[in-house]
């Protein structure tokens, strides 16, 4: 009796991992990410005034929005599971802040804190769990992670508590966050360019 068999795909057959034909999509969502998270935490921070907030839009949309959701979608392609959900999650974020800050006329006064505060809580939360999950890739992006979670977690409690002091130290903090991702980001740009390592990352 015949029997059948599903024929190995070319990829597989050939030996070729799918997706190595890609570069790193990596240090360009880092990138998006820190930069703007850099200019919006320096407006936190209290360094220039919230009257260029509207500096912020643009990045969001843009590089920190569009940017890392197409680098989300190329770590799909390349199988990272975890650059997948990193990059097309933060992505979103930057894509829906873009959202929410042009639509605040929309919400109470009375109850935009609260609001602003369960956004950020339920991102904290997810950035809680895939810092977990950094923990695994190595010790830049175990930073970069726990960083932000610390970050999330601030500015929440700021929004909640109408806390201008408390919105300042997430400020800080997501200045930090920036640098550390900036850090790994340039670590992977010059490690392709210069074909080895140029600074560390506690690769695991």
């Amino acid at each position: 009796m015949a029997t059948t068999q599903q024929a190995p795909s070319s990829a597989a057959s050939s030996g070729i991992t799918p997706g190595s034909h890609l570069a790193d999509p990596a240090p360009l969502g880092l990138a998006g990410f820190a930069m703007t998270t850099f200019v919006l935490s320096i407006i936190n921070a209290g360094w220039v005034s919230e009257g260029a907030l509207g500096v912020v839009f643009g990045l969001a949309l843009a590089y920190g929005g569009l940017g890392q959701l197409l680098a989300g979608m190329w770590e799909f392609a390349k199988g990272n599971t975890f650059g997948a959900t990193a990059f097309s999650s933060y992505g979103a974020f930057w894509l829906s802040y873009w959202w929410l800050t042009a639509h605040l006329d929309t919400i109470p006064k009375a109850d935009l804190g609260k609001a602003v505060g369960l956004y950020l809580l339920a991102w904290g939360i997810f950035t809680l769990y895939m810092t977990v999950a950094a923990s695994r890739v190595s010790g830049a992006v175990l930073a970069v992670f726990a960083l932000l979670t610390i970050t999330f977690f601030v500015l929440s409690i700021a929004n909640f508590g109408g806390s201008a002091g408390i919105t300042k130290l997430g400020g800080y903090i997501g200045i930090l966050t920036a640098i550390a991702a900036w850090y790994t980001s340039f670590a992977g740009v010059t490690a392709f360019a210069f074909k080895r390592p140029v600074v560390p990352t506690g690769a695991r």
